[in-house]
């Protein structure tokens, strides 16, 4: 099987600092402490197995916010060496957009020196539940975020959003405030609240809203962090639900690796997209696993 992976993770615990891995206390995703080491492009490779990685998207890792342009430098450096077949081929990577808008423009204008940049992302994940909040602050509100957002335009950089379906709406919104950015919807819409009938339909509505901004489209991926034994047959509801919504030409499969090892090998992943689309038609199989991911992502 041949695929385009556009949401994947790399670290190097010994050359950066990531803030995420110091914290002890066990969130939803379980038990990080397997992949709190080393993950390079010849450890995906190795997890590959049978499935043939045409290209990779690496999505911001959390690392320490005081120098992100560090694991772009670092990323670019990766794709150049002549054992890692340009992996990655594209850089999403980190900036706070709440800062000043003189920093937030220094720091994107030293990621764009880098040739696989090509994105942008910052979590924004808030939860009333402490078990499932991110980051404490709803970003999206604050008028500072909110001016330094149009710089993604003048830098033609996609925006990689990763939000729960509480925030849709305000999400709808932005979208449709910025008609000039792409947005990537990250891991399905992590529909945290999914197991009550209201956070179905809190989900469901809210893709609806976002699927109207034709800036938009979506990663279907991260199925593992939200249900940790998760079977083809209890993702399908969700995959077919994002494809009804958005289209297959909207629509996008992908890993996070290394995080969602923590739930099932790599093979396991893939093959169990191909299952659940099995019938669809072989357009839309290519766009699903290698078309959209290189045409959104231009690579």
């Amino acid at each position: 099987m041949k695929v385009i992976d556009p949401h994947v993770h790399f670290w190097d615990i010994a050359r950066h600092r990531y803030p995420w891995m110091l914290n002890t206390t066990e969130n939803f995703s379980g038990d990080m402490r397997a992949i709190k080491k080393n993950y390079l492009v010849e450890n995906l490779l190795q997890d590959a197995q049978d499935i043939d990685i045409l290209k990779v998207v690496h999505i911001e890792a959390n690392i320490d916010p005081a120098d992100p342009v560090a694991e772009t430098r670092w990323l670019q450096e990766l794709a150049q060496a002549p054992s890692h077949r340009s992996l990655p081929n594209a850089i999403v990577a980190q900036v706070d957009l709440s800062q000043t808008a003189s920093h937030v423009e220094r720091i994107l204008e030293q990621h764009c020196a880098y040739a696989n940049m090509r994105g942008i992302r910052q979590i924004l994940n808030v939860h009333p539940n402490a078990f499932y909040d991110y980051v404490g602050r709803e970003y999206m509100v604050e008028p500072q975020w909110q001016r330094n957002f149009h710089l993604l335009a003048k830098y033609q950089l996609s925006f990689d959003l990763q939000i729960y379906p509480s925030q849709m709406m305000q999400a709808a919104q932005l979208a449709q405030r910025h008609p000039e950015t792409t947005i990537i919807i990250n891991h399905a819409g992590m529909f945290v609240d999914r197991h009550e009938v209201a956070g179905w339909r809190q989900w469901r509505d809210g893709l609806a809203q976002l699927a109207r901004c034709s800036n938009t489209s979506i990663k279907i991926s991260g199925m593992g962090m939200l249900d940790h034994h998760w079977t083809v047959e209890s993702i399908r509801p969700y995959v077919l639900q994002i494809m009804d919504t958005f289209g297959a030409e909207r629509c996008m499969f992908a890993s996070n690796f290394p995080v969602d090892k923590l739930y099932s090998s790599y093979s396991a992943v893939w093959q169990a997209y191909a299952n659940v689309v099995r019938d669809a038609s072989s357009a839309d199989k290519e766009a699903l696993f290698v078309g959209n991911a290189q045409r959104i992502y231009r690579i």
